[in-house]
């Protein structure tokens, strides 16, 4: 491809020579592009053509090499030389879009891609295109669907569209779009891999066994292993189940999903010890580590607005969730300073002082903490 578009743009070169009795080093222009130095390119073209040149062939070529060095401001400048001469020629229009869709103007990409479909109405590349720009999850549907029927072999605009009806929790569309393309290219598995969970989602377990199986003989990847394990459960074969998420297991790939469908199975076969070791899991897996600190940070919110008993209950829901310093601490102030119930303060505080997280940045709180006990004490 790389020499074809080289010679091709030698061609070009040849007759515009011709047509304007231009000297070109043709064998400079060669090498400069055979080495891919477009910017060398550019600047020599621009040298040999007057800048006020209205010949288009000049300027086309001077604008592919100025975008592939590149240099895109300049690119822009002539592709709108090109556009103002020769008005609605798509190749044109696609440039304009992709130089403006590599600065970051989307709006101005999206606008050139309007123009194409304004002239083209079934140019596939433009709504695949506006696909990839646009943020309206509904909008690309309808860009995608409509590059689906031009094309629905695709396989890239099959996965996208999927995707995004996915999303909109539309199955039978996303799960014939894959088929379709899937039919076209046998071996591709990342089209197969897409299909697992819209199969779920229609209850076709055994296509994703039988599939996933395919997938996971080309490679052990863990959300097809999941896919597969689920589908299992569904279809009764609980040990083959546990089969595929202990494989999980084996990779640290486990979460909160797979060890509860672990939980299920396990008390499907009427093993209630390791049930109820996998629903302790699932519980554990489920909670944020950072549950406590929520807790705590609440608490602090209460005693702000001297709702004290509910400040006292977040510091012990903070405590349920994980044995922590700071709400020992917290407990241990409320109620020396401000619930004046001193027992209960000496036991919070004492807990604070045995708490393994205690470090050296904890020195200032240790020391009032042991000032205070030895006041709560007389």
């Amino acid at each position: 491809m790389k020499k074809l578009s080289i010679l091709s743009l030698l061609v070009v070169l040849t007759k515009l020579c011709f047509a304007q009795e231009i000297e070109l080093d043709k064998e400079k222009l060669l090498e400069l592009y055979q080495s891919q130095r477009y910017a060398e390119a550019a600047s020599y073209l621009s040298g040999v053509y007057p800048s006020d040149t209205k010949d288009v062939k000049a300027l086309t070529q001077i604008a592919y090499c100025n975008m592939m060095a590149g240099k895109l401001v300049d690119a822009e400048k002539n592709y709108q030389n090109i556009n103002e001469l020769q008005p609605q020629q798509i190749p044109v229009l696609f440039s304009l879009s992709n130089i403006n869709s590599r600065r970051g103007n989307k709006k101005k990409a999206i606008d050139y891609l309007q123009q194409v479909i304004t002239i083209d109405s079934n140019n596939f590349n433009a709504y695949k295109r506006l696909a990839d720009y646009t943020d309206s999850l509904k909008l690309k549907v309808q860009y995608l669907k409509t590059a689906n029927q031009l094309n629905n072999l695709d396989g890239d605009v099959a996965y996208d569209l999927a995707f995004a009806y996915r999303k909109l929790e539309i199955y039978q569309p996303a799960y014939d779009a894959l088929k379709i393309a899937i039919a076209a290219d046998t071996a591709n598995f990342v089209l197969q891999q897409a299909l697992l969970p819209i199969a779920h989602q229609l209850k076709k377990y055994n296509e994703v066994v039988s599939v996933g199986e395919k997938i996971l003989a080309n490679d052990t990847d863990p959300k097809v292993i999941a896919d597969v394990a689920k589908a299992h459960f569904y279809l009764n074969n609980y040990k083959k189940a546990i089969g595929y998420y202990q494989m999980l297991e084996k990779m640290e790939m486990q979460n909160e999903a797979t060890l509860y469908f672990i939980t299920l199975c396990y008390r499907e076969v009427k093993n209630y010890d390791l049930a109820a070791t996998f629903a302790k899991r699932t519980i554990t897996e489920a909670i944020s580590p950072n549950t406590y600190s929520y807790y705590n940070l609440l608490a602090n919110i209460y005693e702000e607005k001297q709702q004290l008993s509910n400040a006292s209950s977040a510091y012990k829901k903070a405590l349920s969730y994980k044995v922590n310093k700071n709400s020992y601490y917290g407990l241990g102030l409320l109620y020396d300073l401000k619930l004046n119930q001193p027992k209960l303060a000496l036991s919070n505080y004492n807990l604070y002082l045995k708490s393994k997280e205690l470090n050296k940045s904890d020195q200032p709180q240790v020391d009032y903490v042991k000032a205070r006990l030895v006041l709560l004490k007389k």
